[in-house]
């Protein structure tokens, strides 16, 4: 009878039961199969990733807790997991040619990123401090090993040691921030620190506390002031890992900002938020300006990522469930434009060697017209040029902001915004203006050319029913914000 009543108790995290089991499969049959594995392995990660999110799925709109409530789900937590997931099949889609051609054709590299989603998903479920850190650290160290996949390269080394060392140093204040909240509240649970500091006074040091745990998960989404990770660590990491590193864990990092303010700490919402704000606005600032100058496509992405995370915690910061709805768009809209973006960068080769400036672009619309198309397209969303898809998501967080009253905010995303759209344009300018010293080679791959034309017509034509999504994100919002 016991174990009759195991399936009801797990039943919660059985899609994370699923995917560990399948990449512990996946890697058994990596290491005793005789001939290199890779691809194979790739595709049975892909498979793994359904099978997943069929089961996240079938969890449908139910409320529930498991593992002495450390462990819920609800619909915030599906809907995120379905977009890490989708994300994460993404990224193994890309690499799955990129890997065989520069040297890391090794089957650990898919297992990786299916252990890093894992990681993630944990993430997002998580109700206390303990499961929050054990998800944290399983996806990190899954991506400092794929960050510093191509060992033989110093670059890649380099990124990963540096992903390594600053990682560690975020875990140490998280962790730091934990104890804190700990020994001011007598729990880690979010639900019974919530309650207390709904009963008693907050003191300085749960205060303190807070500070140090957003600390940590502003390293994750690379905001600013602790972003000087970024630009090194996306150029140096192999191009793949950096477009699963610039939308997928960013995601996770979110959710769990997202769960951590809306859940332990509804409270205090006045001292965070005024976090929030300050973080939000250096990131809008920085990206914006820093990008810039850069001639690097990578690095130019690098800062643009930094700057999107402010535009995001726009929606954090109304702390409302318009905001939330916004972030959680936002964040959709966001993966999708930078897996198509990432696609366009994969596909800059010349002599069937890799190249990283944006210079080498020019001439692009004579010689691959489509390809270009699509790039300047997805490069018009970053930038929130409407009617694309890019400008409902800015759309919607600022609008939250503006009806929770935070229009100094608002008309500083706004006016950022319109100052990050000239590195795009500029990209856009040498696509179809410049001429060409060499023309790229035609190195669109067939996985590469669906997921770009996939996240190219969603971009494009989101404008004409957008209702699905948008109604997907309310009700995520609604559950984590009753």
């Amino acid at each position: 009878m016991e174990h009759a009543n195991l399936l009801p108790a797990f039943g919660p995290a059985i899609p994370e039961m699923v995917l560990a089991a399948g990449a512990m499969l996946l890697l058994l049959l990596g290491v005793f199969r005789k001939e290199s594995p890779t691809t194979a392995i790739s595709y049975g990660v892909l498979i793994l990733f359904v099978i997943t999110a069929f089961f996240v799925a079938l969890q449908g709109n139910t409320t529930t807790t498991t593992f002495s409530g450390m462990f819920t789900i609800d619909p915030f937590t599906r809907f995120t997991k379905l977009l890490i997931l989708l994300g994460a099949a993404s990224t193994v889609v890309m690499s799955i040619t990129y890997i065989r051609r520069e040297g890391m054709d090794r089957f650990e590299y898919p297992v990786l990123i299916a252990l890093a989603t894992l990681g993630m998903m944990m993430m997002v479920s998580s109700a206390s401090f303990i499961a929050l850190y054990m998800g944290v650290e399983l996806q990190a160290l899954a991506i400092y090993v794929i960050v510093a996949f191509q060992r033989d390269k110093a670059r890649s080394s380099e990124a990963g040691l540096k992903y390594f060392v600053l990682g560690a140093l975020s875990s140490g204040l998280l962790l730091y921030g934990c104890s804190l909240v700990y020994g001011f509240t007598g729990s880690v649970d979010f639900d019974t620190i919530a309650s207390v500091i709904g009963t008693n006074k907050p003191s300085i040091g749960l205060i303190f506390g807070l500070v140090f745990i957003l600390s940590a998960l502003a390293f994750k989404i690379s905001a600013v002031p602790f972003h000087m990770w970024t630009p090194d660590v996306y150029e140096g990491a192999p191009t793949p890992v950096t477009a699963f590193l610039i939308g997928v864990p960013k995601v996770a990092a979110f959710a769990l900002i997202l769960r951590v303010l809306f859940t332990a700490f509804p409270g205090i919402s006045n001292e965070w938020n005024q976090i929030i704000v300050f973080v939000s606005v250096a990131s809008m600032l920085l990206g914006s300006f820093a990008a810039i100058g850069q001639r690097n496509i990578k690095r130019m992405m690098a800062y643009s990522t930094i700057g999107h995370m402010g535009f995001a915690l726009v929606g954090v910061a109304a702390n409302s469930v318009e905001g939330i709805r916004g972030v959680l768009i936002y964040l959709a809209i966001y993966v999708v434009m930078n897996a198509g973006v990432f696609c366009c960068i994969l596909a800059m080769r010349r002599g069937g060697e890799q190249v990283e400036s944006i210079d080498d672009l020019a001439g692009l619309s004579r010689s691959q017209p489509v390809v270009a198309f699509f790039f300047a397209m997805l490069l018009f969303s970053l930038a929130g040029i409407p009617p694309l898809a890019g400008f409902f998501a800015k759309f919607y967080v600022f609008m939250a902001a503006v009806q929770s009253g935070l229009y100094t905010l608002a008309i500083i995303g706004f006016v950022t915004s319109v100052i990050a759209a000239f590195y795009y344009l500029r990209v856009i300018k040498i696509i179809y203006f410049d001429e060409p010293k060499e023309v790229l080679d035609r190195a669109m791959t067939g996985e590469l050319s669906v997921v770009l034309g996939l996240s190219s017509l969603f971009i494009i034509f989101f404008f004409a029913y957008p209702a699905p999504l948008i109604a997907g994100a309310q009700f995520a919002a609604s559950a984590l914000f009753p």
